[in-house]
């Protein structure tokens, strides 16, 4: 029931409730001798009745409808606020009109804050266990990764590739005459090269290209460069200068990887762009694609990647959102909140 409907109504029970109370008080101290009269009486060719009726319910139409706007204003403004805090975003600078919600808006204020802080709690821990995680990483641990990947691409990568080379080389210089054994050969290169991206996902995973010593920006670069010599997309990318807190370069980081991985391993994408800018003290991480996209609520509860890069991104106070249609491509989006202490600057 909408909030001007309610009042309308309310108001309009509480007129016919005092007008028939005050009749009824008036019929019983002074009782009239015709009652019929009462009925007949006319004013204006319109039954006495009717005013009786009529008037209150007019009038508390008029009153529930002043009422409503009354309330549904400041309604509205306490929802703008609130909206506000939800996005992370800072509230409206502009004078509160209303003076009965200026406490309102103060203690919005104060969730506001206190959300800040544990925003920023919350970033300061995941740095803390990503310096921890850098310095009591085993380096056994990165070795036994390093060999595997090594192994992987000097033999079955290499593999892929010269069974791709040499299919290829039989689709374009010397195809079979049979239609039905070409296509088979088609399929099997296309086949082939899938393979290989499923590959170089997995290399990806297992040797992920380091952040230590680099900025988000280098890294980034250094990722998308390595995928452009190796895969055959066309990528592009902007990454603007900023400085955050090296647990939040980290996570972000983090789940890029995993979203180029997801690109390569299933996306069939020709074309893939990257983004990474500051904008009104948030930071935005967007990757885009030109994919098979997929249904997202088949997806999402099965995903372990996409839930994986969620949980990256709460864990940095940040937000996560998805879009994707079928035959339509697939845009990754992270916001995280970006706190600098005071005095610090640009380079």
């Amino acid at each position: 029931m909408s909030t001007i409907f309610r009042h309308v109504v309310t108001a309009i029970f509480f007129s016919l409730f005092i007008t028939l109370a005050v009749v009824g008080i008036t019929f019983a101290a002074f009782p009239p001798d015709d009652w019929s009269y009462i009925v007949q009486k006319t004013l204006y060719d319109v039954p006495f009745i009717v005013y009786v009726v009529g008037t209150p319910i007019t009038a508390g139409a008029v009153i529930g409808i002043m009422t409503a706007w009354y309330w549904r204003q400041r309604i509205q403004r306490v929802e703008k606020h609130l909206d506000e805090v939800a996005k992370g975003q800072k509230l409206s600078d502009d004078e509160e009109p209303f003076k009965e919600l200026e406490k309102i808006r103060y203690h919005v204020g104060q969730i506001q804050e206190k959300i800040r802080l544990q925003t920023e709690h919350a970033q300061r821990l995941v740095t803390e266990r990503a310096q921890e995680r850098e310095k009591s990483l085993q380096e056994i641990v990165v070795q036994e990764r390093n060999r595997l990947a090594r192994e992987l691409h000097d033999s079955v990568s290499q593999q892929l590739f010269a069974a791709s080379m040499m299919m290829s080389a039989i689709n374009e210089m010397n195809p079979p005459e049979d239609t039905s054994i070409r296509k088979q050969l088609q399929m099997v290169e296309k086949m082939i090269h899938q393979s290989q991206l499923e590959m170089r996902a997995l290399l990806l995973h297992l040797r992920p290209v380091p952040l230590k010593g680099k900025s988000l920006q280098e890294g980034v670069k250094e990722l998308l460069v390595e995928l452009t010599q190796k895969v055959p997309m066309k990528i592009e990318w902007k990454a603007e200068a900023f400085t955050i807190d090296k647990g939040v370069e980290d996570q972000l980081f983090r789940i890029l990887q995993e979203s180029v991985s997801n690109t390569l391993r299933h996306a069939k994408a020709s074309s893939l762009n990257v983004m990474l800018i500051e904008r009104d003290e948030m930071i935005i991480m967007r990757v885009v694609d030109d994919g098979i996209g997929f249904d997202l609520e088949q997806v999402k509860t099965s995903s372990y990647g996409l839930e994986n890069m969620r949980e990256r991104a709460y864990q940095i106070g940040g937000t996560f959102k998805v879009v994707s249609l079928p035959d339509e491509g697939t845009r990754l989006e992270v916001k995280v909140p970006s706190y600098r202490k005071e005095g610090e600057q640009l380079d």
